[in-house]
């Protein structure tokens, strides 16, 4: 893929591509890093992209299998010496509803957050693509080369996994 295929690619989603590092790595830092690991890669190989094919697929088959690729660097890594990491994430809450409203929403999309991170994989990655960077079932399917139905599947068990662990911490609705 030579530089003026991948710099169309950044304008046509790269936004898209970026949101969706931002999602699975949870933190800017490592997603800007991702983000620019992934469109580095492509440049690296010798693909020719179809634009008649769903080139954004591609990008996030391939963003997803470089996060993987490190998740498991940093866990062989964890084994060997272990790091915490000490910085708590701060946001500010922009709304003209009360202040017990807000914070109550911030809490329960914190916890939403932390229940998504915590899930295994299988059920994460749908997620995110699903609800945050608005793939279709079948790209998702194309993008984990998974059956569309599997896709179907690990979506509704997902839900039911953040429903269940939402109502043990007390949120009911």
């Amino acid at each position: 893929m030579d530089a003026k295929e991948v710099e169309k690619c950044i304008d046509e989603f790269g936004t898209d591509i970026y949101r969706f590092c931002l999602k699975l790595c949870g933190d800017r830092a490592d997603a800007e890093d991702l983000y620019q690991q992934t469109f580095l890669k492509a440049l690296e190989t010798e693909w020719t992209l179809d634009w008649e094919s769903n080139p954004k697929a591609l990008f996030f088959s391939l963003a997803h299998n470089l996060w993987r690729s490190a998740r498991r660097k940093q866990a062989r890594r964890n084994t060997i010496a272990p790091c915490s990491i000490f910085d708590e994430e701060t946001e500010t809450v922009h709304s003209e509803e009360n202040i017990e409203e807000g914070y109550l929403q911030k809490e329960l999309a914190a916890e939403v957050r932390r229940i998504i991170q915590n899930l295994p994989e299988k059920f994460q990655v749908p997620l995110i693509l699903f609800y945050l960077s608005d793939c279709s079932i079948e790209q998702i399917a194309a993008i984990l080369k998974k059956p569309p139905g599997t896709v179907k599947s690990r979506l509704f068990k997902g839900r039911s996994l953040i429903k269940k662990r939402l109502e043990d911490v007390g949120y009911e609705r």
